[in-house]
C-alpha cells in the first residue's frame, strides 16, 4: 500500500511538474559559443607559428604540420561525424565534441615536444569535426520558419566570420603577452563553459537510430579519400608534381569507389539523392571557389603586413580588427533584412561582386605601401562582401535539403569550406611563392620588391577565382520562376 500511495504522489509531482522548456535562441548561442571556440583555434595559431618553430625547434617544412595535423582529421570526419549526428542525435554529437576538443586544447597548451603537438593538434581536428558537422542541421531545425532562419543563419555566420578574424589578434595578443601555450590553454575555460550550456540549454534528441546504419564500409572510404585530399591540397608546395598527382588520383580512386558504394548500398553513409538538389550542389561549388579566395586573403595579407610593411604579430592582428567589427555590425544589422527583402539570391551576387572588387584593389598593393590606403579599404570591401554572401549562401544550400538529411547536408557544407580554403590557400600562396623566387633569381629587384609582386599576382588571381564563383553563382542558383 505504501509503495501505490508512493507512486501516486510522483505521478501527482510530476504531472505537476510543467515540462521543461527550451530557447531557441539561447541554444543558438550556445551553438555559436561552441563554434567560436573550433573557429578561433583555426586561426589563433597562425600568427604563434614563429614563436612555436623558435621554442619547440619545428624545421620549416615540419611546422606546416601544425596546420596541417589539425585540418587533415578534421575535413576528412565531417561527413562521417554529420551521419552520426543524424543517427545518435545531433546534441549527443555535438557535447562530445566540444569535450573532445577541449580535452585535445588542453594537450596542445601543455606540449613540450612535437610529436605531442601534433598529436594534440590531429585529436583537436576529430573534436572540431565531430562539433562542426552538426551546427547547421541543428539550427535550421530550431528554426524552421524562413524569415527568422534568416536571422538565425546571419547571427552564426558573423560569429564565424569575425571568429576568423579575431582568432589572429587574439593570437598575437597572447603569443607576445605570456607566451604560445596560452592560446590553446585558454579553451579549458571556454570549452568547460560551453559544454555545461549545452547539457542545459539544447533540447535533447534521440535521432534515427545507429540501426538505421552508417554505412562504415562507406565511411571508411570517404574518410580515406578526404584526408587524402585534404593531405595533397596542404602540402602540394613541399613536394614534386608525381607525388602530388599520385596522391590526386589515389583519392580520386577512393571517391569512385565511394560513389559506387552509395549507389548500391541498402542504408548509404551518403545519399546520391542529396546531389539532385541544384541549390544544395551549386551553394557548395560556389562555396569552394569564395572560401578558397577569403583564406588566400587572410593569410597572404597577414604575410604582406609582416613581410612587406614590417609589422609584429600584435600590430597584424590588431590591423585585422576592422574586419570581425564591419563583419559582425552588418550580418547582424542588415544581412537578414536584406534577404528578406531582395532575396538570397540578390543579396548573394552583391557580396560577391564587392568579394572580386577588394581583392582586385590588394593587387594592387605595393611594396611602400600604406595600411589605411592600400589594406584597410579592401579589408572593409571584403568583409562587407563576405558579410553578405556567407549567410546567403548558407540558406540557399540548407533550404535545398531534408530535415532528415540536414546533419549530413550540414557535414557536407563544411567539407566544401575546409576543401576550398585548403585548395585556395595552397594555390595562392604556391603561386606568391614561385613569383618571388623568380624575380629574385633574375636579380635586379630587392626582397620586400620581390614579395610584394608575389602577393599581388595571388590576390589578383583570387579575384579572378572570385570571379568566376560569381559567374557560377549567377547561373547555377538563378531562382527559377514558379
Amino acid at each position: 500500500m505504501p509503495t501505490t500511495i508512493e507512486s501516486q504522489a510522483k505521478a501527482q509531482a510530476t504531472a505537476a511538474t510543467p515540462p521543461r522548456t527550451y530557447s531557441r535562441w539561447a541554444s543558438l548561442v550556445v551553438l555559436c559559443a561552441g563554434t567560436l571556440m573550433t573557429i578561433l583555434d583555426g586561426n589563433i595559431v597562425t600568427v604563434a607559428m614563429p614563436a612555436i618553430q623558435s621554442d619547440l625547434g619545428f624545421s620549416a617544412t615540419g611546422l606546416a604540420w601544425v596546420v596541417n595535423a589539425y585540418l587533415i582529421p578534421f575535413g576528412g570526419l565531417l561527413l562521417l561525424a554529420g551521419r552520426l549526428g543524424d543517427l545518435v542525435g545531433r546534441k549527443r554529437m555535438f557535447t562530445a565534441g566540444l569535450a573532445v576538443f577541449t580535452a585535445a586544447s588542453v594537450l596542445c597548451g601543455l606540449a613540450t615536444g612535437q610529436g605531442v603537438l601534433i598529436a594534440a593538434r590531429a585529436l583537436q581536428g576529430v573534436g572540431g569535426a565531430m562539433t562542426s558537422a552538426v551546427v547547421l542541421g541543428m539550427l535550421v531545425a530550431l528554426f524552421p520558419e524562413p524569415r527568422e532562419q534568416a536571422r538565425a543563419i546571419a547571427v552564426f555566420s558573423a560569429v564565424g566570420a569575425a571568429g576568423g578574424a579575431l582568432g589572429t589578434f587574439l593570437g598575437g595578443a597572447l603569443t607576445e603577452a605570456l607566451n604560445w601555450h596560452w592560446i590553446f590553454l585558454i579553451n579549458l575555460p571556454i570549452g568547460i563553459v560551453a559544454w555545461l550550456a549545452t547539457v542545459r540549454v539544447l533540447e535533447p534528441g534521440t535521432g534515427a537510430g545507429l540501426g538505421k546504419g552508417a554505412d562504415y564500409p562507406g565511411s571508411a572510404l570517404v574518410t580515406g579519400a578526404l584526408m587524402l585530399t585534404v593531405y595533397g591540397i596542404v602540402g602540394a608546395g613541399d613536394r614534386d608534381l608525381t607525388h602530388t598527382l599520385l596522391l590526386a588520383a589515389l583519392a580520386l580512386a577512393l571517391f569512385t569507389a565511394f560513389t559506387l558504394r552509395q549507389a548500391r548500398a541498402a542504408r548509404p553513409l551518403l545519399r546520391l539523392r542529396l546531389f539532385r538538389s541544384r541549390l544544395l550542389s551549386g551553394a557548395n561549388a560556389v562555396q569552394i571557389l569564395m572560401i578558397g579566395t577569403m583564406y588566400g586573403f587572410q593569410f597572404i595579407g597577414a604575410l604582406y603586413l609582416q613581410r612587406v610593411l614590417g609589422y609584429g604579430e600584435l600590430l597584424t592582428g590588431t590591423a585585422f580588427l576592422p574586419a570581425p567589427i564591419a563583419i559582425g555590425l552588418l550580418m547582424l544589422g542588415l544581412s537578414a533584412r536584406t534577404i528578406g527583402r531582395f532575396g538570397a539570391y540578390r543579396v548573394l551576387l552583391a557580396g560577391l561582386v564587392l568579394i572580386v572588387a577588394g581583392m582586385a584593389l590588394l593587387g594592387r598593393a605595393p611594396a611602400d605601401g600604406s595600411y589605411v590606403t592600400d589594406v584597410l579599404p579592401p579589408l572593409l570591401l571584403l568583409s562587407a562582401g563576405f558579410a553578405a554572401a556567407m549567410p546567403a549562401l548558407t540558406g540557399l544550400a540548407m533550404s535545398g535539403a531534408r530535415e532528415e538529411d540536414a546533419g549530413l547536408a550540414s557535414g557536407l557544407f563544411n567539407t566544401t569550406q575546409v576543401v576550398g580554403g585548403s585548395l585556395g590557400l595552397a594555390a595562392l600562396s604556391v603561386l606568391a611563392a614561385n613569383r618571388t623566387e623568380g624575380l629574385l633569381d633574375g636579380g635586379g629587384t630587392t626582397l620586400v620588391a620581390a614579395t610584394a609582386e608575389g602577393y599581388q599576382l595571388a590576390f589578383r588571381v583570387g579575384a579572378g577565382i572570385a570571379l568566376a564563383a560569381l559567374a557560377l553563382a549567377t547561373v547555377v542558383l538563378r531562382p527559377r520562376s514558379r
